[in-house]
């Protein structure tokens, strides 16, 4: 920044610069140091969360492993840029390394991004490997408050740099003009007073710019945002934890949502699907379980507010009450002018839960993991294999009917067949 200042004191003292073009240049470097690091700080944790966070944390084993370190373990930085776009290619060269990994994890295939450039593969590395480890006296979310780690933003850093170099523009542009009329007195040459910055046309044009630009980016953004509801985590009538049920317990996603594999809705269970155990299991003996603001939570007494919604008297082990209706709160909604069909992802598409949900099998309070917008749902056809059928008869037999894509397969041309390719991007897919 010192440089930049210097440098243009250097220009104006030689060059006598016109402040249009001092202010340019000003506004340039503000802009460039707000909005481009402001970026570069970012990106890296947003593509995390956009490409990798439904299977892999950090610093623990999830559905993937743990990816802190992965640079020391994979020293070779385009080996794993290439397992990163194309892990196929790299299993078939006959890695060790990523083959045992492979087999470790139950041959489960991690999803391919060739739409991922050298730095942004860079940018999401950097993120992982400076992604801080929990402190000493940090407690998880069985041993108190929540477990996630905060981490530091500098937008309000950057957003401070930029007033002191609007400032700075704007001190700089009335010493131009002092001096100037310095030099043209003693020149000889006639001048008139300079004008006072809240009247000169040229700050009144570029502070209109700047608020038209700046609030135009945050109108578009908000726009962009409108009716979605990223990391929303109501609070529901029962403390209903996916951490015990899926995730300790092993309940398979669909004994409870079983309408995920049949139909279009994924479907909130009905009582009597949750008294089919919990008519047995009268008290709660794991964890402790906390909220989100670190509040614990008696497991025995959310199990009694389910008898009391269904009736249900655990001495006598009958219903001796009419049941209620239970108010489910609604987190992950749709637009009405979007078709989504669960089946068609989870059972014909083999799309796991995790992918759109997010880690669900660590969360007591389910929350809104995905962004749920188009160009997510766009991103993620764009790369997603489909199960197509190979020379042996594997595979999804409805795609045979795609003989184009069966020849370039075994000519070579194409090495898998995405969502894309068989119309996955298309408006009538999803909007009709």
């Amino acid at each position: 920044m010192i440089f930049h200042i210097y440098t243009l004191i250097v220009y104006m003292h030689h060059y006598r610069l016109s402040a249009f073009r001092i202010s340019s240049i000003f506004l340039f470097t503000a802009f460039f140091l707000f909005f481009g690091n402001f970026s570069m700080a970012q990106d890296g944790k947003a593509l995390f969360q956009s490409d990798c966070a439904s299977c892999h944390n950090p610093i623990k084993q999830v559905t993937g492993p743990a990816l802190k370190g992965v640079t020391a373990r994979v020293p070779d930085q385009k080996l794993l840029h290439a397992w990163i776009r194309n892990n196929a290619a790299v299993l078939a060269s006959g890695n060790k390394y990523f083959n045992d990994l492979y087999i470790q994890f139950g041959k489960t295939p991690m999803n391919t991004f060739p739409q991922l450039t050298d730095p942004e593969i860079d940018a999401i590395l950097k993120y992982i490997e400076t992604y801080p480890e929990p402190g000493p006296g940090a407690k998880g979310p069985n041993n108190g408050p929540s477990s996630q780690v905060e981490e530091s933003d500098n937008s309000l850093l950057y957003g401070i740099l930029t007033l002191i170099l609007a400032v700075i523009m704007l001190v700089l542009l009335q010493v131009n003009s002092n001096l100037k009329k310095l030099s043209d007195d003693k020149s000889g040459v006639p001048s008139s007073e300079p004008i006072p910055f809240y009247r000169n046309k040229v700050y009144i044009t570029f502070l209109v710019l700047v608020l038209f630009v700046v609030g135009g980016y945050y109108v578009v953004q908000a726009a962009i945002g409108l009716g979605r509801q990223q990391n929303y985590q109501p609070e529901q009538p029962i403390f209903f934890s996916h951490k015990v049920h899926p995730g300790t317990n092993q309940i398979s996603c669909l004994y409870c949502h079983g309408g995920a594999w049949d139909s279009k809705m994924a479907g909130v269970p009905s009582l009597n699907v949750c008294m089919n155990c919990h008519a047995a299991i009268n008290d709660y003996k794991g964890e402790p379980l906390y909220r989100e603001n670190g509040k614990e939570v008696d497991g025995t007494g959310e199990i009694q507010k389910l008898y009391s919604y269904t009736g249900y008297d655990p001495k006598s082990g009958k219903y001796t009450e009419p049941g209620k209706q239970i108010v489910w709160i609604k987190i992950h909604n749709l637009p009405d002018h979007v078709y989504f069909n669960h089946s068609q992802h989870i059972r014909a598409g083999k799309v796991q839960c995790q992918t759109c949900h997010g880690n669900i099998t660590q969360m007591n309070e389910v929350k809104q993991f995905a962004e749920l917008s188009m160009g997510w749902c766009i991103n993620c056809h764009r790369t997603t294999k489909i199960n197509f059928p190979d020379s042996a008869g594997n595979g999804n037999k409805f795609y045979s009917i795609y003989e184009r894509f069966h020849q370039n397969l075994a000519t070579g041309a194409m090495d898998s067949v995405t969502v894309e390719n068989i119309g996955g991007t298309e408006c009538q897919k999803c909007h009709y």
